[in-house]
């Protein structure tokens, strides 16, 4: 297992690389599309559509990522009231469905959520796409604020975690991880901003947007924030397929599951942390 996840991160990786240093926007547009469309496949999947209309679903929502990229939504600042409509439902719907729980979920009109999870994808997409527009520091420096708070959540979790967060859920999952996941991103946040001191980015890192928009105190609260939504996004998906009875999203990423599997923490992080940018 462990020989899978690293060949196939490998993989992962040899594509994102070359896509996030293009010069120009699309080839990372288009790798994002694909796997935004794969997710939206694996979306309809765990929500009870199967075959060939959940593929459909699937190329729907690459045909409206691939609609917003040829409209120019790439090129230029998309309006701010996407993100902030996407925070309000990551943060108050995310809320309330976390506290129903998993058999809350499946009572919802298939077709609401159906079109909440592909417009959140969508939202999200446009996000990742946005922020590549700006520059490679801001996308890499949000991109590895989740990957820290992952890391350390993993180790701190094993380490000291005993409450757990939401057992029904996910039971994996301590309090204590969490903390552990908030400290390594803020710790990645002091070093980033040193780096942004002495190297020559091509733009500005979100931490360094952060704390010239909030100050110290500001930039500590945020960056607590985005970590605590990329917790929702983590534990959202994990409703889903608890829900739904499946262990992963999918199969198709070797030793990793699906492609939601991969990105459900990052969902909810890029368009609001497009969102504070705004202020």
């Amino acid at each position: 297992m462990l020989k899978q996840r690293i060949i196939t991160a490998l993989v992962l990786v040899a594509f994102l690389l070359p896509a996030l240093a293009a010069p120009r926007v699309w080839p990372f547009a288009v790798l994002t599309l694909l796997l935004i469309g794969t997710a939206g496949w694996e979306w309809a999947r765990l929500n009870g559509v199967a075959g060939g209309a959940a593929l459909a679903l699937g190329v729907l929502l690459a045909a409206l990522c691939a609609a917003a990229l040829l409209g120019g939504l790439a090129d230029v600042p998309p309006p701010p009231l996407i993100w902030w409509s996407a925070l309000l439902i990551w943060v108050l719907g995310g809320a309330l469905v976390l506290r129903g729980g998993p058999e809350v979920w499946p009572r919802i009109v298939p077709a609401a959520r159906l079109a909440t999870g592909l417009a959140l994808l969508w939202t999200a997409w446009l996000a990742l796409t946005a922020a590549k527009t700006i520059g490679v520091n801001l996308i890499l420096s949000t991109f590895c604020l989740v990957w820290a708070a992952d890391i350390a959540a993993y180790f701190g979790g094993r380490a000291f975690g005993k409450h757990k967060l939401a057992p029904a859920i996910s039971p994996g999952k301590s309090w204590e991880g969490v903390w552990s996941g908030m400290l390594g991103a803020l710790a990645l946040a002091a070093f980033w901003l040193w780096l942004d001191t002495i190297l020559k980015m091509d733009s500005l890192s979100l931490y360094l947007r952060l704390y010239m928009r909030f100050g110290a105190i500001g930039l500590i609260g945020m960056v607590v924030f985005l970590c605590a939504v990329s917790v929702v996004g983590d534990l959202f998906e994990s409703l889903v397929k608890r829900s739904a009875g499946a262990k992963d999203s999918s199969a198709l990423l070797p030793g990793h599951g699906g492609v939601l599997d991969r990105v459900d923490a990052l969902l909810p992080v890029f368009p609001i942390a497009m969102a504070l940018l705004t202020v």
